[in-house]
């Protein structure tokens, strides 16, 4: 199966869900999948960012966004962190979750196979 990269280059919360849903997806099928959160992106994960549809994800029965970002993570997606968003939003590595890895774009392209799926969301 091909692995999946996914870019979220904008601090829009449903974007970042669907990427990681799709992420979740690729990854409960047994693939390889990755997100890469992209200079805005990155505020995405800030301590204190709350997704302003939860409240109607959680009244259709679906997760909150951070419950997402904990499924897929446990599912084995890897979720990288740009640095130069950290940068721009004040966030430090101990800021993110444990399991989100602080990378960069040309580290996130060195690492996507010729193979690999790349999806710009």
């Amino acid at each position: 199966m091909r692995e999946l990269r996914i870019i979220v280059a904008t601090a829009d919360a449903e974007r970042l869900r669907g990427a990681l849903v799709l992420a979740s997806a690729q990854a409960a099928l047994g693939g390889r999948a990755s997100i890469f959160l992209q200079l805005d992106a990155v505020a995405l994960l800030a301590p204190t960012f709350e997704a302003p549809r939860d409240a109607a994800h959680g009244e259709a029965g679906l997760p909150t966004l951070r419950q997402l970002i904990a499924e897929a993570s446990g599912l084995g997606v890897a979720l990288l962190a740009c640095q130069s968003g950290m940068a721009l939003h004040g966030i430090g590595a101990q800021d993110l979750p444990d399991d989100i890895a602080v990378s960069g774009p040309i580290a996130f392209l060195q690492e996507t196979g010729k193979e690999a799926r790349l999806i710009f969301a």
